[in-house]
């Protein structure tokens, strides 16, 4: 089975997003596991007239949500089934698009640049950073900013299968990442969990200069 077919067979068995979250919104973007808990798009700046691409977009809930909000959106995914669902739910949103592409195939290959870049539990966490962090900053715009979130080094989740191995990066080995590859303002922390609940969620932002 190809990680491809194991992103697959994971994502047909995943549970949907909630039509509404608590405060009745329809949509809304979610950096951590839990519902309804930890910051929003504010962290990623006025999103109006920006192009954002999403790595690891699944049901393009998230993408949908900052498309709403003025941005135009790409969301590109290895799951043929997450491209599904999200054209089926959200295909009638202008200037959102969705694409099955593994990412760093995807990045190798397009020519076009973007304002921001999110990874939620996605494509960051699942490909080696010296090969991923490079193409996406060849792919940014000037003052762009990269955001991606998953869970705490050392954190235990339940893994699809064959779907890839996480590369878990405590918050200062992050930092030194990105401003290796050319990022500046790196800054990572872990949110911590609602109460009730053990783990937090690790959040990553850097600007592309």
């Amino acid at each position: 089975m190809s990680v491809a077919d194991s992103w697959d067979r994971y994502a047909v068995g995943s549970t949907p997003r909630r039509a509404e979250n608590v405060k009745g919104d329809t949509t809304w973007l979610n950096w951590t596991q839990y519902a309804d808990h930890g910051p929003d798009e504010t962290l990623l700046g006025p999103v109006a007239g920006r192009r954002v691409l999403e790595l690891g977009s699944g049901s393009g809930s998230n993408l949908a949500h900052l498309v709403t909000l003025g941005a135009s959106g790409l969301g590109v995914d290895i799951a043929p089934a997450r491209e599904a669902v999200a054209r089926e739910r959200w295909g009638d949103l202008p200037g959102l698009e969705f694409r099955t592409a593994e990412a760093t195939a995807f990045l190798s290959e397009t020519d076009q640049t973007f304002d921001v870049v999110l990874s939620i539990f996605g494509a960051v966490w699942f490909v080696d950073p010296e090969t991923l962090l490079p193409l996406i900053r060849a792919r940014m715009a000037a003052d762009g900013i990269l955001a991606f979130s998953h869970l705490p080094a050392g954190s235990r989740s339940p893994r699809p299968g064959r779907a890839g191995m996480r590369h878990d990066h405590t918050p200062s080995a992050w930092e030194r990442l990105l401003t290796g590859h050319g990022f500046t303002g790196a800054s990572a922390s872990v949110i911590d969990p609602p109460e009730g609940r053990t783990v937090g969620t690790m959040l990553v932002r850097a600007v592309a200069p």
